[in-house]
């Protein structure tokens, strides 16, 4: 089999009408090299309804083009693109002909162009589009990798080897590679597989081989067994990774060879221990990701998604939850690389629409065709563990729900009896017909009172008064998620999984230890407030296996859902929304350049992952203003204590620490001591006034200290800094150079302010995308000049060829300075 990367020699422009533009100059095609995003260079419109949704850019149609030459002996062989995915409802012509299509836009899916391609030269058209179907900034275009399959009549099937480890030993492992084998020739034939399997360090470590006789168009499987001696196991701390090597003869020679990488581990589920990995409990600190990637979008570019997978590691996290579809193959490849976890999400929508256009609409028809391919893809990756069929659907409160539920979980058995099957079940939107009718106002019976002057009851009666409930979202979140209508009426929907996924329903973690004690639980999505209350719970109950934040990395749309509003300077709008130009939802622990901010270390600390204690201040400026957080919002505080012309104003300091108490000193002068430690939430605050110089924490258990963390002032001129993620990068189309902008005093002390920062790249690189972590900014990713955020930024640099790639960067008012990176083949392919 031939398989290459398609993503290079494409062009793309907003989709021409040729009937309106009869007599008039066609749109220009623009050259792109894949995954690319139509969306993220829109003009976002203001007025857009629902904007906030997708961070106010606007939908559209959009057409794609690519030329291929076919060499003449591989006309009549099998040739199919794989496309990753393609945002959305892709219709694909070869050579002017119907080829393909795909309503969603997160599925990978083949499409079989032989019977259309001919010797020469060729043309591929993809058509996407997007228009009110997406709930947050989905990204438009192919936006994921491209493949091109040339494959010999007698072939490997496209995802034709899989890897299981049904028993493992600490002596012997048992591997077992199922291979598919497909004849698309007219004649009977018989083939032989070999196999060969290496250790993560390339030792050949097993082997086997079958004579497998294949009928035309029936494809046949041949099941080969290898025993593999002190397995090296993979784990979150130990993320081995062995290679099958699938090689296909016939009489004539090699016909094919395929490399698959995969993982010995073993995964056991029960309610006393929970969730274990090679025989050892596991809890999961998880992050919900949506699948945008910042500044470049929804591009998914292998390093961007590597890039993230490393940070929201190095953040404590030991999983990824994919909200709400699929990952792309390149993120999951990073997680197996890397060693995270990984829950598989597979739907947003099932049968009841959450937008005017969204998934829904095809559900009916494609939904098994989609499952098919989210597990046949993602079948080999370690890191995979979990399969989820929804998120907060709200037919999960109907009997009918719990048809669907029971229908798609033995689906997903069907494909893949290897893992667990979850669902993010959210109580509240499982009854919510009965909330609306709840809500309405009711006069009492015999009473003469007007109907809007009567509180309506509470759902099933058993819980507070909605005027109450939603003086809190999370309280009423977890009343009514609590009560006996969501219990009845959730029963059977959660009764067809493995692991009962709970959205914001932390009220029923140990009442449903009584209720239902086989249920085994999971946090599928929590408000990240809460972290210190969620995980206490995870580790006191053997029934709960983990917990996932909403969310660990930020994401573009739904935007301000997390913001910290000041009322007395903010415009009346939204009750959970930002108005524009809000742009990202700004509730994750780490910004959209990958930033961690002070939640993510304060989450650090109550995993137990850190000893230190950590400061945040809050911005001098705001200091005595009315404040108001919603649930997913944290404070808005900074880590820096150099805030300008602020000496001897007053300012708030945040501490956190797993320790008993905590210690101020600003310049080494005690400002006093105060609890903190999980009875305190981790958390305390000091009033003080702001002094220039240093401010230190020392935390202090049962009187000794245990740790301390100091912030400086920055001081002198301001110097723009430039520093690239990797000196050397990949000369292809799956990677890019991070360049981190910073502006920092002679020490490298980062000053708060903010200045216009500017790019120019040299030699064979192009800037992707260039942006802050400003969370309500007008300026576009696709300039080269962008405002500082906290006085950061970051400029992404793609290669378009080997060589040295050079990164000017200026500032107002700093010596310009420039980073190098080196583009080389030699640097090797991902994978």
């Amino acid at each position: 089999m031939s398989r290459s990367s398609f993503n290079s020699g494409w062009q793309f422009r907003e989709k021409s009408n040729p009937f309106a533009e009869m007599g008039r100059a066609a749109i220009p095609y623009q050259d792109v090299t894949l995954p690319h995003d139509a969306m993220i260079a829109r003009v976002r419109d203001p007025g857009l309804e629902r904007g906030a949704w997708t961070a106010y850019y606007p939908g559209g149609v959009y057409e794609y083009r690519a030329s291929f030459i076919l060499p003449e002996d591989a006309v009549g062989k099998r040739v199919v693109f794989e496309f990753d995915g393609v945002y959305r409802d892709a219709v694909i012509h070869v050579n002017g002909d119907y080829a393909g299509q795909r309503p969603s836009g997160y599925a990978r899916f083949l499409i079989d162009a032989s019977e259309l391609v001919r010797a020469g030269r060729n043309e591929i058209h993809v058509e996407a589009r997007n228009h009110q179907d997406g709930r947050w900034y989905t990204g438009a275009g192919i936006y994921r990798d491209v493949w091109l399959h040339v494959l010999e009549p007698v072939h490997l099937a496209v995802d034709g080897v899989r890897v299981r480890t049904p028993d493992i030993e600490p002596e012997l492992a048992v591997v077992e590679a199922e291979i598919t084998v497909d004849n698309d020739s007219a004649a009977v034939r018989t083939v032989e597989v070999r196999t060969e399997i290496a250790d993560p360090g390339g030792r050949v470590v097993g082997s086997s081989h079958a004579v497998v006789t294949v009928l035309p168009g029936e494809p046949a499987v041949s099941r080969l067994a290898h025993y593999v001696g002190d397995p090296e196991l993979w784990n979150v701390d130990t993320p081995h990774l062995y290679t099958l090597v699938t090689e296909l003869y016939d009489d004539g020679g090699p016909i094919e060879s395929r490399s698959t990488r995969f993982g010995i581990r073993r995964l056991q589920l029960n309610p006393v221990s929970g969730l274990r990995i090679n025989g050892e409990t596991v809890k999961l600190r998880g992050a919900c990701v949506h699948h945008d990637n910042g500044v470049i979008g929804a591009a998914t570019v292998a390093r961007a998604d590597e890039r993230r997978v490393e940070i929201l590691k190095q953040a404590g996290f030991n999983a990824i939850r994919s909200s709400h579809n699929p990952l792309s193959t390149a993120m999951l490849d990073a997680c197996d690389r890397l060693g995270m976890l990984v829950l598989d999400e597979a739907f947003d929508m099932w049968t009841t629409g959450k937008t005017e256009f969204g998934a829904a609409l095809h559900f009916v028809e494609w939904w098994e065709r989609d499952l098919e391919s989210m597990v046949a893809r993602d079948f080999n990756h370690p890191s995979v563990i979990l399969y989820s069929i929804g998120n907060e659907i709200p037919e999960t409160g109907t009997p009918r729900g719990g048809v669907w539920g029971r229908r798609l979980a033995e689906k997903v058995r069907s494909l893949d009896d290897t893992r667990f099957v979850t669902n993010a079940i959210n109580g509240l939107l499982a009854v919510m017909p009965d909330i609306v009718e709840m809500m309405q106002p009711q006069p009492r019976p015999g009473s003469t009172e007007s109907a809007d002057t009567v509180t309506a009851p509470p759902a099933g009666g058993d819980g507070p008064g909605v005027n109450t409930l939603m003086s809190d979202l999370g309280d009423m979140m977890n009343a009514i998620g609590s009560s006996e209508n969501v219990t009845r009426r959730t029963a059977e929907s959660f009764g067809v999984l493995d692991v009962a996924g709970m959205n914001y329903l932390d009220g029923r973690y140990e009442t449903d230890r009584e209720l239902f004690p086989n249920r085994i639980i999971l946090g599928t999505e929590t408000f990240p407030t809460r972290i210190d209350r969620y995980w206490d719970l995870v580790l006191r109950h053997g029934h709960v296996i983990g917990d996932f934040t909403w969310t660990g990395w930020d994401y573009l749309g739904e935007a301000g859902i997390g913001r910290v509003r000041y009322p007395d300077d903010e415009e009346p709008g939204e009750a959970l929304s930002g108005a524009y130009p809000w742009l990202v939802a700004a509730c994750g622990d780490i910004d959209i350049t990958g930033w961690r901010r002070p939640a993510s270390f304060y989450r650090e600390i109550v995993y137990g992952l850190r000893a230190d204690p950590y400061i945040a201040v809050r911005r001098p400026g705001r200091y005595g203003q009315r404040v108001e957080t919603g649930p997913w919002a944290w404070s808005d505080a900074v880590a820096s204590w150099s805030w300008g012309e602020t000496e001897g104003r007053p300012v708030v300091v945040e501490v956190y620490s797993d320790a008993d108490e905590v210690e101020l000193l600003i310049n080494d002068r005690s400002v006093g001591r105060r609890p903190v430690g999980p009875a305190h939430r981790f958390r305390t605050a000091f009033d003080t006034l702001h002094e220039e110089g240093t401010v230190t924490a020392v935390a202090y258990r049962g009187g000794a200290e245990t740790g301390r963390w100091s912030l400086r002032s920055a001081t002198g001129p301001v110097l723009l800094r430039a520093v690239a993620d990797r000196p050397v990068i990949r000369a292809d189309d799956s990677d890019l150079a991070y360049v981190e902008l910073s502006l920092v005093d002679g020490e490298g002390t980062p000053f708060v302010e903010d200045r216009e920062v500017s790019v120019a790249v040299a030699g064979p690189g192009v800037l992707q995308g260039m942006g802050s972590g400003d969370p309500a900014t007008e300026e576009s990713f696709a300039s080269a000049t962008h405002r500082t955020f906290d006085g950061r930024a970051v400029a992404v640099v793609r290669p378009t060829g080997a060589g040295r790639i050079g990164v000017a960067v200026t500032a107002a008012g700093c010596p310009p300075v420039e980073v190098v990176v080196e583009a080389t083949a030699e640097a090797g392919r991902r994978g």
